[in-house]
C-alpha cells in the first residue's frame, strides 16, 4: 500500500500496483476481458461487470496517474483527444464559452473550432502570458480556461497559480494540459488548477507504442459526470493499452532527467549557431518565461522548438537528420525532429494560432547526447 508522503518515483512504480491477490504477481494483470460473472442479478463482484465501464488493468493506471498529479481522480481514456471531449462534454453546453491560449496545439484547437463550434460553443484565443487579455476575454458564459505550459510547440510558459487565481475568481475552472512537463515535472493541480490533462501517448507511456489520454482533478462531484460520460461516451483504452502504459509510467522519473539532461545541452549548442535564429527553450535565461518555470518546473523538459530563418532551410534540416526520426508525436524514448508549420499543427494554418514557417521542433530522446548533438550539427551543417 503506498503512502501519501511515499516519493514519485516510489508512487510510479506502486501506486495502484499492490501485487495480485491470486498468485502474487508483482505486475498488475493484462486483463484481457469484455465481461465479468456476477454474483447474482446486479451483485457485481469488486465493482466490475464490463470492460468499457471498468478493467482492472485501467483502474491500476487511473490510480496511478492520481497519485503521480496529487489527485484525488484519475480517468483513463483512449486519446488525448478523447480524455478533452470527455472533459468539454462534462462541462459545456450550446451557448457556452471557453478561453484558449494563442500557442494551443493544432488538434486541441480543431476540436475547439471546428467541432465543437458546430455544437453552439465558441472559442477566444488569446496570450496566456497576458493576464490582462484573459480577464478581458472572460464573458458570462465562458466555463473554462484551456491552458498548455510549456506550450506546443512554442514553449511558452504561463504561470499557472496566478492563472488559477484570475478563473476562481470568476467562477470558472482552469484547466492545465500538462502533457509537455509530464507530472514528473510539473504538478499543476498543487498551483491551483482544476484539472490536469494529458496526453499519456507521449512522456507518460513514453516508448511510441500506445495511444491514451487523462484527466486527473480533485472535485468529486466532476469526477462522477467524468466517470458517467466516459463510460457513456466509451472512448476508454483497452486493457492491453492500459498495461503498456502503466509499463511506462514506472520509468517516468528517470526518463524525464535524461530527456531534460540532452535537452539542456542542445539547446545550448543551438543558442550559439550562426544558423538558427531564435530557440524556444524554457530553460535557457533569456527564455520571457524562464523565471516562472523555475518556479513551478522541477526541470525545464525535452522539448525545443527552434526557427532556422526560412521554411526551405527548416525543410531541409529535418531531411538531413539521422537520428532525429521525422516524425509526429513526442515524448518517447528516440529523438524526433519534425516541421510544426506542415505537419502537427498543420490544421491551424491560416489561423491566429499559425506557427512560424521556419520553426523547426525536437523531441529530444534519451540516446547519447554526444551522438544527438553530433547528428543535430552535421544537420545544421555546422
Amino acid at each position: 500500500m503506498n503512502r501519501p508522503e511515499d516519493g514519485f518515483e516510489t508512487l510510479a512504480i506502486h501506486a495502484g500496483q499492490e501485487p495480485d491477490p491470486l498468485t502474487g504477481a508483482v505486475v498488475p494483470p493484462i486483463y484481457q476481458v469484455s465481461t465479468y460473472a456476477q454474483d447474482g442479478v446486479g451483485g457485481l463482484r469488486n465493482g466490475y461487470e464490463y470492460s468499457r465501464s471498468a478493467n482492472p488493468t485501467r483502474t491500476a493506471l487511473q490510480e496511478c496517474l492520481a497519485a503521480l498529479e496529487g489527485g484525488a481522480h484519475g480517468l483513463a481514456f483512449a486519446s488525448g483527444l478523447a480524455a478533452e471531449d470527455t472533459l468539454l462534454r462534462a462541462v459545456l453546453a450550446p451557448g457556452g464559452h471557453l478561453i484558449c491560449g494563442d500557442d494551443a496545439y493544432g488538434g486541441s484547437y480543431r476540436l475547439f473550432s471546428r467541432v465543437y463550434d458546430s455544437w453552439g460553443v465558441s472559442t477566444t484565443a488569446v496570450s496566456m502570458h497576458d493576464l490582462a487579455a484573459v480577464r478581458a476575454a472572460i464573458r458570462p458564459e465562458t466555463k473554462l480556461i484551456w491552458c498548455e505550459t510549456p506550450s506546443n510547440p512554442m514553449l511558452g510558459i504561463t504561470d499557472i497559480a496566478a492563472l488559477a487565481q484570475l478563473a476562481h475568481e470568476a467562477g470558472i475552472l482552469l484547466v492545465i494540459d500538462n502533457t509537455f512537463a509530464s507530472p514528473y515535472l510539473q504538478q499543476p493541480l498543487a498551483l491551483g488548477a482544476d484539472v490536469v490533462v494529458h496526453s499519456t501517448t507521449k512522456y507518460v507511456g513514453g516508448h511510441s507504442d500506445v495511444v491514451g489520454g487523462a484527466l486527473v482533478l480533485n472535485d468529486a462531484e466532476l469526477a462522477e459526470r467524468l466517470t458517467f460520460l466516459q463510460n457513456a461516451m466509451g472512448a476508454v483504452p483497452g486493457p492491453m493499452d492500459s498495461w503498456l502504459t502503466l509499463r511506462g509510467v514506472k520509468t517516468l522519473a528517470v526518463r524525464m532527467d535524461r530527456h531534460c539532461d540532452n535537452a539542456e545541452r542542445i539547446a545550448a549548442a543551438l543558442s550559439g549557431h550562426p544558423v538558427v535564429t531564435k530557440v524556444h527553450y524554457p530553460g535557457m535565461t533569456e527564455h520571457p518565461g524562464h523565471e516562472i518555470a523555475t518556479k513551478q518546473m522541477r526541470r525545464f523538459g525535452g522539448m525545443i522548438s527552434f526557427q532556422v530563418g526560412s521554411l526551405e532551410r527548416a525543410l531541409e534540416i529535418c531531411a538531413k537528420t539521422r537520428l532525429f526520426t521525422l516524425g509526429e508525436s513526442l515524448g518517447g524514448v528516440e529523438s524526433l525532429i519534425e516541421h510544426p508549420g506542415k505537419m502537427t499543427h498543420a490544421s491551424v494554418a491560416g489561423s491566429m494560432l499559425e506557427v512560424p514557417d521556419d520553426l523547426v521542433r525536437l523531441s529530444v530522446g534519451i540516446e547519447s547526447g554526444d551522438d544527438l548533438l553530433a547528428d543535430l550539427l552535421q544537420a545544421l551543417g555546422r
